[in-house]
């Protein structure tokens, strides 16, 4: 007598075929009736099995796989999917966009992230911890009321590896990266420096708001510069914030402004913006400078292409670029005022500071040198 039904066994035992071959035996000995019975299954199940047992067909179960699949992916779009993740490491969207636009293929996201777990090249992501997210970057409804400023130390010997960190010191090249990021539309500006100080903090403010300013588009009046507690940018000390905006920021109609303390999420934005930096541009391009002019040529050519060309995927940009999202939000911008050549905040900190002014457009014509294939007019 079977202990248990058959379909149980089935869905329960690795031993398929060898149930099969005893209640293909029963009944044959028996009857098909009985082996149904013993079995706890129907007739027709038995009638099956009996039937491929006479034909010498075997017990084991056949294979669901359709004969024919119009619809599959060809095996040279697939083999180009795989062998551009293992190069990028992107996902299916930023792979999408980067195959339509080096190898002309287009192949829907959802058909490259199935590829991706067919060849296992998908690895179970961490859970992430509770999110605070950044609202008043949401929230903001005009381009230029938000921004969020931040440094990044390139030194990191955890994210670059030994081989990076030691080259850039050998190198003597720029170590803190000065980031500027709009908070609707992701457009960024940098600078660097070897030093991270609150004179260098000063400078970069004034910088980043003084081109801005300088183009005299129609932009709101006040301009908030989101930081975290850092000193470069005074600190926890709200005396000398507030003698920042009083003598630096306010006169050019911008005001620093700080994140609640314990939530480093409301500067996601440019946070996440330092993760491609490490991705797109330092690990590929660090060992091949040798010179900080090369650096920051190599630096502005990487602005160029985040501002101008690279999609972002992040919330309300559907794939667009940062110069696109302005203005899609109806801020008629020409690519330059994009791109303004990062340089070394040293060189001209002392002079803001001292001065408490800065004419940009001057100042550039007067110490920028370009790659004369970058070369943009200022205006």
């Amino acid at each position: 007598m079977c202990p248990a039904a058959y379909y149980s066994m089935i869905m329960a035992e690795n031993h398929k075929t060898l149930i099969r071959q005893h209640m293909v035996e029963c009944a044959i000995e028996r009857s098909i009736s009985e082996a149904a019975r013993v079995f706890q299954t129907t007739r027709t199940t038995v009638r099956k099995w009996l039937r491929r047992y006479r034909g010498g067909q075997g017990l084991r179960d056949r294979s669901r796989r359709p004969e024919r699949s119009p619809n599959k992916t060809p095996p040279h779009l697939e083999k180009a999917v795989v062998d551009m993740r293992k190069k990028t490491r992107y996902g299916p969207h930023k792979l999408r966009d980067w195959l339509i636009r080096t190898q002309g293929l287009d192949i829907p996201h959802w058909t490259i992230r199935n590829i991706l777990y067919r060849n296992n090249l998908v690895k179970k992501g961490r859970k992430r911890t509770a999110c605070y997210p950044a609202f008043w970057a949401w929230d903001t409804a005009e381009p230029f009321v938000h921004a969020q400023v931040d440094v990044k130390d390139v030194r990191d010997k955890k994210t670059l590896g030994t081989r990076r960190t030691t080259h850039l010191g050998r190198c003597g090249l720029y170590r803190y990266q000065w980031t500027f990021i709009e908070s609707k539309s992701r457009m960024r500006l940098l600078a660097y420096s070897r030093r991270n100080n609150v004179t260098n903090g000063i400078a970069f403010l004034v910088l980043c708001t003084d081109w801005i300013r300088s183009w005299g588009l129609p932009l709101p009046d006040k301009l908030q510069m989101q930081t975290d507690w850092g000193g470069e940018f005074g600190g926890d000390n709200p005396d000398k914030v507030e003698r920042i905006n009083r003598r630096y920021l306010r006169k050019r109609g911008a005001e620093l402004c700080r994140y609640p303390k314990g939530r480093k999420q409301y500067n996601g934005r440019v946070e996440r913006s330092h993760r491609s930096d490490d991705e797109e541009f330092y690990m590929p391009l660090l060992l091949s400078i040798k010179d900080p002019d090369t650096y920051l040529t190599k630096a502005f050519q990487w602005l160029a292409f985040y501002n101008l060309y690279r999609p972002h995927y992040g919330h309300d940009m559907n794939r667009k670029t940062p110069v696109e999202k302005l203005r899609e939000l109806g801020l008629k911008v020409p690519d330059s005022f994009a791109l303004m050549p990062p340089v070394d905040l040293e060189k001209i900190a002392v002079k803001i500071n001292r001065e408490g002014g800065y004419h940009v457009p001057a100042k550039y014509t007067e110490m920028v040198r370009f790659d004369p294939v970058l070369s943009i007019p200022l205006h």
